[in-house]
């Protein structure tokens, strides 16, 4: 009996026309009939019930059987509970069981709330009928009755998860069931409304909800058909494999539709939860909203909060006034407040705002834009509510669009916000905040199209921005900062400084100095809202020298005066002696400057298992100093003594560094397959007495090492080194030479790609 359940259960998973809700059905209606039969017909007392994935009828080919064989406690039951549970363990299909009276059910649901969860989804399988539906009876009443004492308890598992699991909607490889807006949120809104303080959720979240039970029954399938443990999260390897079993174009298309998915079920989970009210303290045990008359506070024109909420006021008509939804929005956002659901509803009967915008309306909007991080929930609100889109309809292009880089933490949408919202902190810095707000807002809006986002997005916005009444003097701003909102970390982190070239360069492309203050604070926003590796203190101060160095140059000045090194740099390169010198994740490296000497310097750090996140170097008559940023690819920073004396031994010749480094590049996994390819660059327009190399490449141990020490065979002096890491890639450039010969670039380049990755 136990093979046939097996062999039954993987033809339903190898037939590929069961995809989604047809593979649910099938493999429910496979456990239900054999279960049912494994039972047979134990007489009254007996009744077998499924909770968990079976319970609510959607297991997928990874999910357990969680079983209760219940009974009255009238007879020993133990034979059969033996008769059914072997073969289902025989069968390899995960079982969780347990064999309890009604009684004991109820008090093991009260003491347990995984156990009170997995039980509210119980449903009768075979036996018995009535006891059954007693367990199922009595576990929903116990569950409403201590609802006061349970629902904090809940709430509370619900935020735990969230903190450590985060987002699905904005992750790159999210747990589809435990992460916030994932399928463990839909079961707590079940619960919330079998304790009767919320409606049961609506057609839009059980939808959504379908979504991810489609992805999760696809990547079970294909992870098991490769015999690797079953998980939730869905791996960026997996995804287009899942994308075409589900008949999706690619892993762009499939994670859209999870983040969009996870995105409905979070907002409805907020949504309920704020009305989820403590017990009134008349009466023990009840849940109520109050019972005294609403306070209603005026916020705006027609806009007011009643019980934490915004609303409208009683005379309000949305039908007649297109502004009102701004107005609402801003004073949500100014207040920190929520929009009330039914208010949201209310607006889409709001007529369309002119075209271009009044004043008044874009006032409304930059007013939204400048609340910071409160704006964004707001932003979800309006964009749950389809009313995002009606106010920019070029949002809907990048709309849960995922950026499949983990450089980035957020879709596009999301990171556009998070932007705005770091800029909000930043407008006292520039001359025109409305227009830092905005190209915040819209700088990357050109990734929901075909095509160079740069170009495309500066089109979108040369079309948009008049329609929100800006000035074409303003619009032409708002153009050049899309155009331009790469331009200060790449030439910043990339090319050196002090070459006069590149802050006129900068001076050049942006034309303005109203143009580079933007772009200066718009750098810092977009960083901040890209990730933690997108800004650093360092990453700051090289922009903050060029964009000085390129002011200097619109205003006529002289440029500033280099950074000087520190007092106790100084004292080394007065020294004159090798040394190595760390402060925190700082390291500098002085030493006489000879051949290869960066190439060294860079394969010892590998060595004690530093990776470089950035590196800037340049000579001081004889000497070479070096500053290096590193961070531990395990545990903590090394003994810096050690690392000065492998130093001190590699620059002598005493240390096998290539072989030290070979052995401990081999003992790290495999390089993951879908990395784009690696890329060398040779530039020489940016520099004159100089060529630039650019190297692009999967980030790595020793990859620094290997590339400076092939610049060595070439014999190409280092004048100057800029490395930066973003996300999973280096991106690496190093002033050589003028290399004029076409051949010794051609082999070069050919070189340096046949020993990256």
């Amino acid at each position: 009996m136990s093979s046939d359940l097996r062999a039954r259960r993987q033809a339903r998973i190898d037939d590929g026309s069961l995809c989604g809700s047809a593979l649910r059905q099938a493999l429910t209606s496979l456990y239900d009939g054999w279960l049912a039969a494994a039972l047979g017909e134990p007489g009254p007392g007996v009744a077998l019930v499924a909770v968990g994935a079976l319970g609510r009828k959607d297991p997928t080919p990874g999910s357990d059987l969680d079983l209760v064989l219940v009974h009255d406690g009238s007879r020993d039951i133990a034979k059969l509970a033996d008769q059914l549970w072997y073969p289902i363990w025989d069968s390899g299909v995960e079982l969780d069981h347990s064999v309890r009276t009604v009684a004991e059910a109820a008090a093991v649901a009260r003491e347990d709330l995984k156990a009170a969860l997995g039980l509210l989804d119980a449903r009768f399988l075979a036996g018995d009928a009535s006891l059954g539906q007693q367990l199922l009876s009595a576990t929903r009443a116990s569950w409403r009755s201590s609802a006061p004492s349970r629902l904090p308890e809940l709430r509370a598992f619900v935020e735990e998860r969230a903190q450590k699991f985060g987002e699905v909607a904005f992750l790159l490889e999210p747990d589809l069931k435990q992460a916030r807006g994932g399928m463990r949120d839909v079961h707590a809104l079940h619960a919330l409304a079998i304790a009767q303080v919320a409606d049961v959720p609506g057609e839009a979240v059980r939808a959504a909800y379908e979504v991810l039970l489609d992805v999760r029954g696809e990547l079970h399938r294909l992870t098991g058909s490769a015999g690797r443990r079953l998980v939730d999260r869905l791996l960026m390897q997996e995804q287009d494999a899942v994308a075409a079993a589900l008949g999706l174009a690619d892993a762009d298309v499939l994670m859209a539709q999870v983040s969009s998915a996870a995105r409905t079920i979070a907002f409805a989970s907020d949504t309920t939860w704020r009305r989820v009210v403590p017990p009134a303290p008349v009466r023990k045990g009840i849940f109520r909203r109050g019972s005294s008359a609403p306070v209603r506070r005026p916020l705006a024109d027609d806009v007011v909060e009643q019980e934490g909420e915004v609303v409208l006021a009683r005379d309000a008509t949305p039908a007649q006034d297109a502004e009102l939804v701004l107005r609402v929005a801003e004073a949500a956002a100014r207040h920190r407040l929520p929009i009330a659901p039914i208010t949201l509803t209310r607006l889409l009967d709001c007529p369309p705002l002119p075209v271009p915008w009044r004043s008044s309306a874009l006032d409304r909007f930059v007013g939204l834009l400048a609340a910071g991080h409160s704006a964004v929930v707001v932003f979800e609100a309006l964009d749950q509510a389809g009313l995002l889109v009606r106010l920019l309809p070029e949002w809907e292009t990048v709309r849960s669009k995922p950026q499949r880089n983990s450089y980035h933490r957020f879709t596009v949408d999301r990171h556009l916000i998070e932007a705005a919202a770091e800029a909000a902190a930043l407008t006292r810095r520039v001359g025109r905040p409305d227009l830092l707000l905005l190209g915040a807002l819209l700088h990357d809006i050109g990734k929901g199209l075909p095509g160079d986002h740069t170009f495309v997005g500066m089109k979108v916005v040369a079309e948009l921005a008049p329609r929100l009444g800006l000035p074409p003097a303003d619009v032409d701003v708002l153009v050049a900062m899309v155009e331009h909102h790469l331009l200060l970390p790449d030439v910043a982190t990339r090319r050196d400084l002090e070459d006069p070239s590149t802050a006129r360069s900068v001076a050049e492309a942006v034309g303005s100095l109203e143009v580079l203050e933007l772009l200066h604070a718009l750098t810092e926003a977009d960083s901040a809202a890209t990730g933690p590796a997108a800004w650093s203190a360092w990453k700051g101060q090289l922009i903050a020298s060029l964009v000085a160095r390129a002011a200097a140059l619109l205003e006529g000045s002289p440029p500033p005066s280099p950074a000087p090194l520190s007092a106790a740099q100084e004292a080394l390169v007065a020294a004159g002696e090798l040394a190595l010198a760390a402060d925190d994740d700082e390291v500098t490296v002085i030493a006489l400057d000879r051949p290869g000497l960066l190439s060294l310097s860079a394969g010892v750090l590998a060595l004690h298992r530093l990776d470089v996140r950035s590196a800037s170097g340049f000579s001081r008559g004889p000497t070479a100093i070096t500053v290096f940023r590193v961070a531990p690819r395990f545990g903590s920073l090394p003994d810096w003594v050690l690392v000065r004396d492998d130093l001190r031994r590699a620059v002598d010749g005493t240390l096998p560094l290539t072989e030290k480094l070979a052995a401990r590049e081999a003992a790290y996994a495999g390089r993951d397959a879908t990395v784009a390819p690696s890329t060398v660059r040779l530039v020489d327009d940016d520099s004159e007495t100089s060529t630039i190399v650019e190297v692009r490449a999967p980030d790595e141990l020793g990859l620094l090492h290997r590339i400076t020490a092939v610049l060595d065979e070439f014999g190409l002096d280092v004048r100057s080194a800029h490395i930066s890491t973003l996300g999973a890639d280096a991106v690496d450039a190093f002033y050589v030479p003028v290399l004029s010969d076409s051949a010794q670039r051609d082999a070069l380049v050919a070189a340096l790609l046949a020993t990256l990755p």
